[in-house]
């Protein structure tokens, strides 16, 4: 029997860690990747066939993960492009389950919570961490990716069910996630919170908070948005994450010295 397949210590370990180091950076980057996610999937719902949206994003999803995969250490635009790719087909998948098959919001964010908590939990008994800090097998990174999709299906359902089915609005429903993303943040800083929890946490959060803003700028001031288009938002997120990438993978702020 081959033990490699059952303990985490006998499997190669050929890569080094495949993530940033968490930055200031970092948390602003992903962020903006939120809210580009949910209102570039908005745009392309409304102006193409979403059948035909969902699958091409899927196809750059799987082409983009492919790639990363098959990389042996961190590369910024390769691992930031997983993220709005992500991002993209996160917001398509929550979407999908309440436009497509009428399942409230409500529904499909437990459904979501259920489903994050299985995949720590297996990743957790599999490995014995769930810190960003040791991925560095392929197993590791596929517990990672998949935390990573379905942090951001999750968060999209989660952001709409207080903005729509709450009657909060885009903008307040911001307000709230970004007063409960302080909790993460100060109980890490000031009372020693576990900082892998406090990490998944805040990373989990950061997903209705930047789509709950966008969304606010993007919708018709009808539905209580500032009314400047998905299209118009989108375009301009995505270039401010470029630069930000950019600057990144030039300056390697977000990589240890001894890598």
């Amino acid at each position: 029997m081959n033990k490699n397949v059952f303990h985490p210590k006998y499997e190669a370990k050929p890569i080094l860690n495949k993530v940033p180091e968490i930055t200031l950076f970092f948390w602003i980057i992903k962020i903006l990747t939120t809210g580009m996610g949910e209102v570039t999937s908005d745009y392309l719902a409304t102006h193409i066939d979403p059948v035909i949206a969902v699958a091409v994003t899927g196809l750059c999803l799987i082409s983009a993960l492919a790639v990363q995969l098959s990389i042996r250490k961190y590369v910024a635009w390769i691992y930031w492009l997983n993220v709005v790719m992500v991002s993209i087909f996160g917001t398509m998948a929550a979407d999908v389950l309440h436009v497509g098959f009428g399942i409230p919001y409500l529904v499909s964010t437990m459904f979501f919570v259920i489903a994050l908590t299985i995949i720590f939990i297996t990743w957790y008994v599999s490995e014995k961490t769930l810190s960003i800090h040791s991925i560095f097998t392929r197993r590791r990174e596929l517990f990672y990716w998949a935390t990573v999709l379905t942090t951001f299906a999750l968060g999209t359902a989660a952001g709409d069910m207080t903005a729509t089915t709450m009657n909060l609005g885009y903008f307040f429903s911001g307000v709230i996630f970004a007063s409960l993303i302080a909790i993460p943040a100060i109980g890490y800083w000031k009372f020693g919170l576990n900082e892998i929890f406090a990490f998944w946490f805040a990373y989990i959060l950061t997903r209705p908070l930047g789509a709950s803003f966008a969304d606010w700028m993007g919708v018709p001031v009808s539905r209580g948005g500032l009314g400047i288009g998905t299209g118009v938002v989108s375009l301009g997120l995505t270039i401010i994450i470029f630069c930000l990438v950019g600057y990144m993978a030039l300056t390697r702020k977000d990589i240890k010295e001894n890598e």
